[in-house]
């Protein structure tokens, strides 16, 4: 893994002196020096800035350190940080080989809610969960709430299926990068989105269940004991939306 700080490179084990875990990050994937949505990866970071940091964000230059971190490599798993450091923000990368999504996947439901959810922040709980759920024989921990109101992944946005298209779950989540991109380009395709609550009673009634991240999507075909239905051609649909993205230059 290749780590970048300000565009000077980094060891791992510097980190431990130089990072803190005050901060947030996004993650793409890189395909031919290439990612999807950057504009909204590079809003996702404006607006945490701000947030966390009463901060703006030079976007030219996040883009150049992106650029410069991966050097000659054309396929890569990239993330970008946003940490306080001498009581200012700095902007670390590291690039990793590319990463696949793995489908299909089994969930097993936790109750917990990642604080502030609609920040990818660094200090949270939920990949506590996600071990556990792994430990268990799982994929990934499903978050929910009280009276099993489900949330997200440990790292994805989970979507249902009913009759009238996509059901996302109207509880704290963070409004993922591939979220937000289906949501514009699934009705090109005649699939409509909307939020509603969604409880883990209410699983069997639908017709399937994905779930969305940098990597792709991925079916969901057991929560907990429960085995989700699966809906192959309009999760085709949906899979195809994805795929379709235009690719924009890093």
């Amino acid at each position: 893994m290749r780590i970048e700080i300000d565009g000077r490179e980094v060891e791992a084990e510097q980190l431990w002196s130089t990072a803190s875990a005050y901060g947030h990050f996004t993650a793409m994937q890189v395909r031919g020096g290439r990612t999807r949505g950057l504009a909204l990866h590079l809003d996702r970071l404006e607006g945490a800035n701000a947030e966390l940091f009463d901060s703006g964000l030079d976007r030219e230059r996040v883009v150049a350190l992106i650029r410069h971190a991966l050097g000659r490599v054309g396929d890569a798993s990239v993330r970008v940080y946003s940490f306080e450091a001498a009581n200012k923000p700095a902007i670390m990368v590291t690039v990793k080989p590319p990463g696949e999504v793995s489908t299909p996947q089994r969930l097993q439901a936790v109750r917990y809610q990642r604080p502030e959810a609609h920040l990818k922040h660094l200090a949270t709980g939920q990949s506590h969960y996600s071990r556990l759920a792994r430990r268990n024989g799982f994929d990934d921990a499903l978050l929910t709430g009280d009276e099993g109101v489900v949330s997200e992944s440990g790292i994805a946005n989970i979507g249902f299926l009913d009759h009238s298209g996509v059901v996302w779950p109207d509880a704290p989540h963070l409004h993922g990068i591939t979220m937000q991109l289906l949501e514009r380009e699934l009705p090109e395709r005649g699939v409509q989105s909307r939020y509603a609550a969604v409880r883990l009673r209410d699983v069997p009634s639908f017709a399937g269940a994905f779930l969305s991240n940098a990597r792709g999507v991925a079916v969901v075909n057991q929560i907990d004991d429960v085995a989700v239905r699966l809906d192959e051609e309009r999760f085709e649909t949906i899979a195809a939306a994805y795929a379709g993205v235009a690719w924009d230059t890093i």
